[in-house]
């Protein structure tokens, strides 16, 4: 590639930072060519892309996660088929739960998911072999 520019040349023209630059590409929503050492090369075509990203959160008022996101939906389509489920899906009351207790039955599973969650969010904690 002979027309190309440096990473930061192509954040000083894009206005997005090397970081986000380099966030970006890490998110699969640009693929710079690389030079034969391995640098990032941005040329016309990436520049036009980095621009109509730029100017597609604009008019939307989206966030790079949200593009993240939808490009994620177009490559699983098992993932947009879940999604597309969760839209369409309509509340039901489970046929072994009685009305009178849905509303306890929907609070236990929450409690249990939320344990759950906390459950992979607490750090494992290490032990030390050092003395103090």
């Amino acid at each position: 590639m002979t027309d190309a520019l440096t990473i930061h040349e192509a954040a000083e023209t894009t206005g997005w930072s090397p970081r986000m630059l380099r966030y970006i590409e890490r998110n699969g929503l640009i693929e710079p060519q690389r030079s034969a050492a391995g640098y990032r090369l941005y040329g016309a075509a990436e520049l036009q892309r980095l621009r109509t990203l730029k100017e597609l959160l604009g008019a939307n008022d989206l966030e790079l996660g949200d593009i993240g996101f939808a490009l994620r939906l177009r490559r699983d389509p098992a993932l947009a088929g879940a999604v597309e489920a969760w839209f369409e899906a309509r509340p039901e009351r489970p046929a072994d739960v009685p009305a009178d207790n849905w509303l306890s039955f929907e609070q236990e599973k929450h409690s249990r998911l939320l344990d759950a969650v906390r459950a992979r969010q607490t750090p494992t904690p290490t032990t030390s072999t050092e003395t103090a």
